[in-house]
């Protein structure tokens, strides 16, 4: 599936900018701003200058959260962003609630314990992000991300994404998997489902979880009978 793109020379815009480059922008802004993000719950809140607003805002990361300020922006990081941007980028450091900084198996404890399914979903985030891929909620899709090639305002998404596992399976009949497929397929999507392996029955991960575990990828797409037999006459 090629990208779609939203506009003429977007292509070459994302070709010129490529996700990579400005990550590790991000990565050199949060160091030098020094700044730490403050948890609340199982997500985060930071104050960023406007140099690293805009890089946040480049990449997708957080939420913009509206306030009177006009040198600085707050962001609302879910939980799969601040543990990514802390341990996977680590270039973020986590206060607590009780506003001591607070470690990466601490950190990982603390979001197991807000979201059972946490291990599983953010593995599955972590890998969609080493893509260089943007990575949004899909709860409008019923699934748990969409991912795009680059950054929304210049490419459509391509993957409605679904994440599943041995030890929590989901869409347990087949019309539940009709009906995702037929949502996915209305929207011009594919459904990419990521299937978590972690070669253990451990049903309280620690953080040495997400090396030992792997990742199954794969695409479904609805089959349309009028594409297949345009197809086959084509190739007649």
């Amino acid at each position: 599936m090629e990208p779609r793109w939203k506009g003429k020379g977007f292509a070459d815009i994302a070709n010129d900018n490529p996700m990579s480059e400005i990550i590790k922008r991000l990565q050199i802004s949060f160091i030098q701003s020094k700044e730490p993000a403050q948890l609340s719950g199982c997500e985060s809140l930071f104050e960023a200058g406007l140099d690293l607003a805009d890089l946040l805002g480049r990449t997708c990361f957080g939420q913009p959260i509206t306030t009177s300020s006009k040198d600085k922006q707050w962001f609302q990081f879910g939980p799969e962003e601040t543990f990514y941007l802390s341990y996977i980028l680590k270039c973020l450091k986590i206060l607590g609630e009780d506003g001591q900084d607070i470690n990466f198996e601490n950190l990982w404890d603390h979001m197991k314990l807000k979201r059972e399914n946490f291990p599983f979903l953010f593995k599955a985030y972590s890998h969609l992000r080493s893509k260089n891929w943007i990575v949004r909620p899909g709860l409008q899709y019923g699934v748990d991300y969409v991912a795009y090639r680059h950054h929304p305002a210049l490419v459509h998404s391509e993957y409605s994404v679904l994440v599943v596992t041995k030890n929590h399976p989901r869409l347990k009949v087949w019309s539940d998997w009709q009906s995702v497929v037929r949502v996915t397929g209305g929207v011009a999507k594919n459904l990419l489902v990521l299937s978590i392996d972690a070669n253990h029955h451990d049903m309280n991960p620690s953080l040495q979880y997400l090396d030992k575990c792997t990742i199954d990828e794969r695409l479904i797409t609805r089959w349309v009978p009028e594409h297949s037999r345009a197809e086959n006459n084509r190739q007649k």
